[in-house]
């Protein structure tokens, strides 16, 4: 062998022992340890659900298999919990957020200067599926369709502002006409359908398809609630063989159908899981793939059938890609789709 070829073997060998290298480092790092998955809503909604879910599952594909131990820490719509993943967590791979969609726009619509986070710059695991939200009234609410909202007064239950449950109707009364009396201040979805239950509120708007679902399958099957609109701008393939409506055909103009497209681009978002900031590239590779390879876990399938959650998992390259675009929208663009968040009573 010559001197050539004896350097074009070694440089052949390096290259196939980086990858090894890297995931060796990566291994080393994690055994022993265990990461800290911080869900930014209250226990026993839609994000938790998922969130606790994952964490069964998602060590055993880490390498150093770490222990996941999932926290909540609800407040300001996921903010909070943004915030703190953000700014106070550590930058080494040890905290993985699970945050609500609205701290990841919040940042792009809210006031800049109360912001404590930069949806941007988190580092991007993945989501866990795609969302699709729904308004949904109980059975004895006094409309039986979405037309009918566009003309009489149905009391919605809702968080605070910068949630689903809170803007989505909002956006509807600005953008569609809709007649939505919001009740807000609910801590989370599980406190809004209990609501729906007692009869305080009569209905819920920006409620996952999935989280419904999961949390209460008993209400279509009896007949308790009926499905309005999908607040979406495609439609889940269920839901639009059921021929519920899609609220972008109600926008009163084509610029309220162009800003409700805009927000409802952050459902692609779904279930999203990030880093903080200045995560080492190795472990954001590593847990990108562990993420992938747990959503397709025969075990995690079954169970997640077995309580009724959609998984359709996104990778992290294309939720940093569509963050990206999605901060890159016009500056006048962003202001409309702000005041169409402003909620007048009717």
């Amino acid at each position: 062998m010559n001197h050539r070829d004896l350097l074009l073997l070694i440089l052949v060998a390096a290259l196939y022992a980086q990858p090894a290298q890297a995931q060796d480092a990566v291994a080393a790092f994690y055994k022993g340890k265990q990461i800290n998955l911080i869900v930014g809503s209250s226990a026993g909604g839609g994000y938790d659900t998922y969130a606790r879910l994952l964490g069964r599952h998602l060590g055993k594909y880490i390498p150093g298999n770490p222990v996941i131990v999932p926290s909540n820490m609800p407040g300001a719509g996921s903010n909070a919990a943004a915030a703190h993943i953000y700014a106070v967590a550590p930058k080494d791979g040890t905290v993985i957020g699970a945050v609500q969609t609205a701290a990841v726009l919040d940042p792009l619509f809210g006031d800049k200067a109360r912001m404590k986070h930069d949806a941007s710059k988190f580092i991007y695991l993945g989501s866990a599926t795609v969302d699709y939200y729904v308004c949904v009234v109980r059975a004895d609410a006094p409309v039986k369709s979405f037309q009918e909202a566009l003309s009489r007064e149905v009391i919605i239950g809702a968080s605070q502002p910068g949630t689903s449950t809170r803007d989505f109707p909002a956006l509807l009364n600005s953008m569609a006409g809709t007649k939505f009396r919001i009740v807000s201040g609910y801590p989370g979805t599980r406190e809004i359908t209990l609501a729906i239950e007692k009869g305080e509120v009569q209905g819920l708007c920006g409620f996952s398809w999935s989280s419904l679902q999961a949390q209460q399958p008993g209400w279509l099957k009896s007949g308790f609630i009926r499905i309005l609109a999908q607040e979406h701008d495609k439609g889940h393939a269920a839901l639009n063989t059921m021929g519920i409506p899609l609220t972008v055909d109600f926008a009163k103009t084509p610029a309220s159908r162009a800003i409700m497209d805009l927000i409802y681009s952050s459902e692609t978002f779904g279930r999203p899981y990030m880093l903080p900031p200045g995560v080492p590239p190795d472990r954001v590779a590593a847990l990108r793939k562990a993420f992938l390879e747990t959503l397709s876990d025969k075990e995690l399938l079954a169970e997640a059938q077995k309580i009724g959650l959609d998984v359709d998992p996104i990778s992290g390259e294309e939720l940093q890609a569509l963050a990206e675009k999605i901060y890159a929208t016009p500056a006048a663009i962003v202001e409309q789709a702000k005041q169409a968040f402003v909620y007048k009573a009717p």
